[in-house]
This record gives C-alpha cells, sequence and structure tokens, in this order.
C-alpha cells in the first residue's frame, strides 16, 4: 500500500502524477482583476491549484527585519517594507478568488502568516499549505493542525530534527495527513544550490509521508528542476507563477509562466507515463510474447538416436523459447533421449527419459 493525501480534487499517493500549485503569492500586486487572469492563465497552463499569499505586513514582520533576498533581483531591503506593498488584499478579496477558483475548476489555496488568516482561509481551502519560514512556529502550527484538514510543510532551510518536531507538533494537534516539500530558502536559488536528491532523504526519513518539492530556481525550457525533482519523488510540485517573468522584483523572475507551466505539465505527464506504478522488476503482460519467441531453448546440434546420454557436443540453444531453457542446461546434461531427436529440434521435457534417482 502506499501512503496517501488528499489534496483538494485528488488522492496522491507516492505513485501519482503530481500536483501542481501555482503560486500566484502576491504577484498580482495588488489588482483583484491581475489576480483572476493568473487564476486563469494557471487553469490554462495545467495546474491542479492556484496559491495565493495571505498576511499583514504589521503581523508577519517587524519594521527592523532585514531582506533575505537577492536585492539585485529585489531591491528592497526591508521585509517589513516589502511586505507592505502587497497586503492590501483581505477576507473578502480571498472569498471572491476562491468563488473564481471553483468557476474555473481550479483548487484554490492560500498561506496563511497569521491567526486571522488561519481562520478566514479554512472555510475556502482543502488544505493548508504552510511556509518554510514558520516549521519551528509551534503554536501557528498547531492552530492550523486544529482544523482538521491535510498539511503541507515546506522545509526550506530546517533540520531533520525541525522537521521531526513540526510533524510531531502537527499530528499531536490533530492532524495526521502531512506531505512535506524539500525546499531552498533561497530567491532565486542556484542550480547548484537545489539539492534535489534531499527529496530522496525526506523520503527515506518519512516513509508513511507524501513528499513534494517547492522550487525556487530559474525556469529553463524543459523545466529540469521539476522533471527531476518527480523522478526523485516529488509528487507534490509548487512553484512561484507569474504572467510576466520580465518584471521587476518580488517574485516574477524565479517565477513560470503559462508557457513553462504547460510544458511541465506536458512532460511530466510522459514522464509519469514511463515511470510506470512499480518499481518491482518483473515481466510485464506486453512481454509476454518476446518470453516465448526472443528467447533460447536448448537445441539438438544433430541427430541423436533413442537412449543416447546428452552431452554439450550434443546440444545448442536457438529461439524460440518455446523449449526447455538454457536456464536447466546443467540438468538435461547426461539425460538420455526417450526417442530418436532429429537436428535443429527444439528440446522438450518429454524427449527426455525419466532421471535414474
Amino acid at each position: 500500500m502506499h501512503t496517501t493525501i488528499n489534496l483538494g480534487s485528488r488522492v496522491i499517493t507516492s505513485r501519482s502524477k503530481p500536483y501542481v500549485i501555482a503560486e500566484i503569492g502576491v504577484n498580482h500586486e495588488g489588482s483583484l482583476e491581475q489576480a483572476k487572469r493568473l487564476i486563469d492563465q494557471a487553469k490554462k497552463g495545467g495546474a491542479d491549484a492556484a496559491k495565493f499569499q495571505s498576511y499583514k505586513a504589521g503581523t508577519l514582520a517587524s519594521k527592523h527585519s532585514p531582506s533575505y533576498w537577492d536585492t539585485n533581483k529585489e531591491p528592497t531591503r526591508s521585509q517589513y517594507a516589502l511586505f507592505q506593498k502587497y497586503d492590501n488584499f483581505g477576507p473578502d478579496e480571498y472569498r471572491i478568488l476562491a468563488e473564481h477558483c471553483r468557476q474555473a475548476g481550479i483548487d484554490f489555496l492560500s498561506t496563511p502568516f497569521d491567526d486571522d488568516a488561519i481562520e478566514f482561509l479554512d472555510p475556502l481551502i482543502p488544505f493548508f499549505k504552510v511556509a518554510s519560514a514558520d516549521l519551528t512556529n509551534i503554536p501557528f502550527l498547531r492552530k492550523i493542525a486544529a482544523k482538521g484538514k491535510p498539511v503541507v510543510l515546506s522545509t526550506g532551510a530546517s533540520t531533520l530534527g525541525e522537521v521531526d518536531i513540526a510533524v510531531e507538533a502537527i499530528t499531536q494537534a490533530g492532524c495526521t495527513d502531512i506531505a512535506l516539500l524539500h525546499c531552498i530558502l533561497n530567491y532565486p536559488t542556484d542550480d547548484a544550490n537545489a539539492n534535489l536528491r534531499m527529496i530522496e532523504g525526506l523520503k527515506r526519513a518519512y516513509p508513511h509521508n507524501i513528499i513534494g518539492y517547492s522550487d525556487h530556481t530559474l525556469p529553463d525550457d524543459a523545466m529540469t528542476s521539476l522533471v527531476t525533482a518527480h523522478l526523485l519523488g516529488a509528487v507534490i510540485i509548487e512553484k512561484h507563477f507569474t504572467h510576466d517573468k520580465k518584471l521587476p522584483g518580488n517574485d516574477h523572475y524565479h517565477a513560470m509562466d503559462q508557457h513553462d507551466l504547460a510544458r511541465f505539465v506536458t512532460l511530466v505527464e510522459k514522464v509519469h507515463v514511463l515511470l510506470g506504478q512499480s518499481d518491482h522488476k518483473a515481466p510485464i503482460a506486453t512481454e509476454a510474447i518476446s518470453r516465448k519467441n526472443a528467447r533460447r531453448s536448448i537445441v539438438l546440434a544433430h541427430d541423436v538416436p533413442a537412449g543416447h546420454e546428452l552431452t554439450p557436443d550434443d546440444l545448442t540453444y536457438k529461439r524460440p523459447g518455446t523449449g526447455v531453457s538454457p536456464i536447466h542446461w546443467d540438468e538435461v546434461l547426461n539425460r538420455r533421449t526417450a526417442a530418436a531427436l532429429q537436428a535443429d529440434h527444439v528440446l522438450q521435457w518429454q524427449d527426455l527419459a525419466p532421471a535414474i534417482e
């Protein structure tokens, strides 16, 4: 059995096609109409969910909080100042966006960053997505877990010990449906820092949890980081989403757009088919004819009389595999023939006299 988690419209297992989250975040830059257009583009690109961020600068950061992003891309050097630019949406706007998602046929999500957001988002979202920066915020995690919905937790900049503490806190508060996303808390993340093998490490450390990936690398045409993440076992994929990657600042510069998203969805569909559903090595149904006709059988090298004791010189191996397999070569040697056999005869077990015990 595979661990499962219910994420909105889908049930995700460790063998699922990825659940794709287009993180619009605050790339709407305060425009409700732009937010709606981004939802529509995420749907057209093939995402399962459109996700926003619900915060107020005053409850998220002090006025003395320094930046932790690349200031060549986003020059604002205060977290408070940056967050204040884009915190004008409130409960009414998120209810409107949730309804727009419902009409568009895409799951609505928004990451809460304060207690009020937990409350007004709860009736609007199918599960809670928690940012990496709140992984150590135990009282906050407990309040989210108490809502009884699945939790998807990013693990950027954390140790396994910290992840253990977070998972325990969420579980003890009543939530056992927890997915963990590998993430590097750099904006943007250099390819050399992506460390996608950590996905495999999370799978080993948490074999009973669904594992995914939240990406901050710069997208390329092949969407390499996302496809690789799925190949390593990520079945939830989250990436920032924008309508214009050339826009300055905030999360535009490391985001994917609708075309990137569509390419990824197409690529990952093919990859998912290529991976198959099982890692147990065994012949599949379509190989039956190949096992029969492309494998070898033991074949008589020349005519032999009845009662002849077979030696290596009497035998060879040829296709098809409809006779005694060469895997039984040693068992056939020194056995006597039950009847005269002609050269090129495909040996059958009934061609051999009973072995003398």
